[in-house]
């Protein structure tokens, strides 16, 4: 014969109210993390520009060349002001 322990089969019931309190917390903690924009970088390298942008290297060094786009070269790594992307998109 075993000796049961009590607390290992204890039951809690979960009411409606319980429920519903979940949920709606549940959806304050999405809704803030959907809601949470953090401060963009002020300068993005070209795979980011295109991945934003949603376009080809071509395409991003046409933007270049043409001037259509300001860019800072430092060594081999090309930068690009975050405001200026954002002139870009709303001028477009």
């Amino acid at each position: 014969m075993t000796t049961e322990n009590p607390t290992l089969f204890s039951h809690q019931l979960i009411t409606k109210g319980d429920l519903v309190e979940f949920k709606n917390n549940l959806i304050a903690e999405i809704k803030e993390i959907i809601n949470h924009n953090p401060e963009p970088k002020k300068w993005l390298k070209s795979s980011e520009v295109k991945k934003l942008l949603k376009i080809s290297p071509g395409t991003l060094q046409n933007l270049r060349v043409n001037g259509t786009l300001n860019y800072t070269k430092i060594g081999s790594i090309i930068y690009y002001n975050y405001n200026d992307i954002q002139k870009l998109l709303e001028i477009n």
